[in-house]
């Protein structure tokens, strides 16, 4: 985006601060810095982004050191023996996990070693629109605020009585070793994540879930194929919510309805909240929502009529990492511009990296969709490929509109389910119908081959085009006025 630059004002020590130094706050840097060199980033610390640090690449390595360990079950049916005599040597598999997100978060870092005094390292608060003070002590002032603190793991209070046996993805990665009894409570996308990595590498998993449905899945069909494959490898307890009985030095007891069960340590990964806490929102004049969390504008990003912006997993709604660059960008951008632009969102795109993997594109499935919408699918239980690698488990959904044709929406729990859910994205960002994609090549063998099998299902509940559209996505857009 080439947007006119603000016109520096003398009487602000900088034309923008930066609150939080986060995959958001980031994104917001490098789009600010396009325009002005009168900005500070603030962060508390510790740096290198939840993502590299205890989120999303931690816990990919994790999953692939586990995924890898678990291909031994299939190693007889290929014809492969002596798989018995393998075993995870957990403290390696943690070692290298963290040696590997070190290697990362060394990365975000170098990224703003050039900063020099703009990088301010201290707790933040919000004074007014205008003012930052750090630590208590300083006071900095700008014409524009970006805040971007991200979020952090929430705990009931009941379970911290555990200690240090009470782990979360902040401090999983960071043990030595791991128990050979673990309980997992929350089946959100990183609790299923975690609970199967723990599950494959061997430990004895007891997962907990007050809902039925995992991962963020609406669609009935797919989550059962999810609910499936993780009670392959460990005990699940869904529906309601799991108490904590009693503990000792010996063991954890937890029950949940009639069932009981004791384990050695509890990993909670029952979400995680806006990091919010002494930031000062109450001071921007602003009405807050039982949260603490002000309204935000989708598109501009804009908190009121203030030219004060927020991105990134402080965010709940959105609290992916490609959704915080995005909104840093946003941010950033209109905290350097004369007046804010709204910016059309990417379509939704969500991955849950499992194996099935499971993903939720654009639309989301409604249990009381009338007959304006088609859905179809397939089963991969007998799909070519998929059982030659066996591989052949899961489900693809898919979702479009009934007059025409054209692709809302799908969920998935399906081998190469990441990849298949990208061209999936890209269709619906495209406004892609089922005809179209029918009209693109497919070679043999290929796990892409269930996705046509899957058009081919939905397209025969499609009607001709009519006059008045059913319903569509609307935000399908991608960040094309953003540089």
């Amino acid at each position: 985006m080439q947007s006119d630059c603000m016109t520096q004002t003398p009487a602000y020590d900088y034309d923008v601060l930066i609150i939080g130094a986060g995959s958001a706050g980031l994104a917001a840097l490098r789009a600010v810095r396009r325009h002005t060199q009168r900005f500070a980033l603030i962060d508390a610390g510790p740096g290198g982004t939840t993502c590299a640090r205890v989120g999303c690449m931690p816990s990919k390595l994790l999953l692939e050191a586990a995924h890898a360990f678990h291909r031994r079950h299939q190693f007889e049916a290929f014809g492969l023996r002596g798989a018995a005599q393998l075993h995870a040597d957990i403290p390696a598999v943690l070692q290298r996990v963290r040696a590997e997100r070190d290697r990362f978060v060394a990365g975000v870092l170098q990224s703003t070693q050039d900063l020099g005094p703009r990088a301010i390292t201290g707790r933040a608060r919000i004074l007014d629109p205008h003012t930052v003070e750090v630590d208590g002590q300083r006071r900095l002032t700008a014409r524009s605020l970006v805040i971007a603190t991200g979020s952090r793991p929430h705990v009931p209070e009941e379970w911290q009585a555990l200690g240090a046996r009470l782990l979360t993805t902040d401090t999983l990665f960071e043990q030595a070793d791991l128990p050979p009894r673990m309980a997992v409570l929350g089946l959100g996308p990183l609790g299923t994540e975690m609970a199967q990595a723990l599950a494959h590498l061997g430990i004895e998993v007891t997962a907990f879930h007050g809902e039925d449905h995992l991962a963020g899945l609406a669609d009935p069909q797919v989550n059962a194929a999810l609910v499936q494959s993780m009670s392959s490898s460990m005990q699940l307890q869904l529906g309601q919510l799991p108490e904590l009985k009693a503990f000792d030095a010996r063991a954890i007891t937890i029950g949940a309805g009639d069932f009981s069960t004791q384990v050695d340590a509890v990993l909670a990964a029952t979400g995680r909240r806006p990091a919010i806490q002494d930031l000062g929102l109450e001071n921007l004049g602003l009405t807050l929502d039982e949260r603490g969390l002000p309204d935000v504008d989708p598109y501009t990003l804009q908190l009121g009529q203030l030219s004060v912006f927020w991105a990134g997993d402080v965010n709940p709604d959105r609290a992916l990492l490609h959704e915080a660059v995005d909104e840093g960008e946003i941010a950033g951008s209109n905290a350097v511009a004369e007046e804010p632009r709204a910016f059309a969102r990417r379509t939704p795109l969500a991955i849950t990296f499992t194996e099935p993997s499971v993903a939720s594109i654009g639309l989301p499935y409604d249990a009381h969709w009338s007959d304006e919408v088609a859905i179809g699918g397939v089963d991969f239980a007998h799909q070519g490929r998929a059982r030659a690698g066996l591989r052949n488990q899961g489900v693809l959904r898919l979702y479009a509109n009934a007059h025409g044709g054209e692709l809302l929406g799908a969920q998935l729990c399906a081998p190469a389910g990441e990849h298949l859910a990208h061209l999936l994205a890209w269709a619906i960002a495209r406004r892609s119908t089922i005809a179209d994609l029918l009209e693109m090549p497919f070679y043999h063998p290929v796990i892409e081959e269930g996705l046509r099998t899957a058009l081919r299902d939905v397209q025969a509940h499609v009607h001709a085009p009519r006059d008045t559209p059913g319903p569509h996505y609307c935000e399908q857009s991608s960040l094309d006025c953003l540089d």
